[in-house]
């Protein structure tokens, strides 16, 4: 065989290629280990290194449910682990935790938001509200109502995520925005929606 050792071994059938260093399986399998020992710790220490620099944190300012908030969060921390491990708001619900169910859906800036798929420390300054803020004091938002009088639970894990994004979506046609449907998007004005 001509070409290079190494050309020479990658060619060589794997039994043959151990026999022409005159070791067995078991051995090379040992010294391949042996020499692969300090990748292993090195990339241990690596790792560890890692760890202690992404534990840092900021301090951000929010109005959660119409309250200003201030606190100290890790930035890779999600809006839905915020609210529900460090703020106790646990209406917002973990359900995919790849923003396809919407059972973590809230409202930020009137919007409505996957929260399992943003960052907390992106939203500094904006406000949140989640499905414990729909409610006034003494009653019921109307979408809350209205799931309640028509029965619209299912079995309710995500129903709080369902009610936060209809009561976004009655905003959204109350101000005229674009939909799937909407014909003529030149012209923005409120829709009249019919029973």
């Amino acid at each position: 065989m001509g070409g290079t050792p190494l050309a020479e071994l990658a060619s060589m059938p794997p039994d043959e290629t151990l026999a022409s260093f005159d070791l067995t399986r078991r051995e090379a399998l040992s010294t391949i280990s042996l020499a692969a020992a300090p990748l292993v710790l090195g990339s241990e220490t690596v790792a560890s290194a890692a760890d202690t620099s992404t534990k840092s944190s900021t301090e951000i300012a929010l109005h959660i449910n119409g309250k200003p908030i201030r606190l100290t969060v890790d930035p890779r921390s999600t809006l839905l682990d915020l609210l529900r491990e460090q703020l106790g708001l646990t209406g917002t619900r973990k359900g995919c935790d790849h923003g396809q169910c919407g059972a973590c859906t809230v409202l930020i800036q009137g919007r409505r938001v996957n929260s399992c798929l943003t960052l907390a420390a992106t939203h500094d300054g904006e406000e949140i509200t989640t499905v414990e803020g729909l409610a006034h004091p003494d009653r019921l938002d109307p979408i809350q109502t209205a799931f309640i009088d028509h029965d619209a639970f299912q079995c309710g894990y995500c129903t709080p995520g369902q009610i936060c994004s209809a009561s976004a979506l009655i905003a959204e046609l109350r101000r005229g925005d674009a939909s799937f449907v909407t014909a003529d998007l030149t012209q923005k004005h409120p829709v009249v929606l019919s029973d």
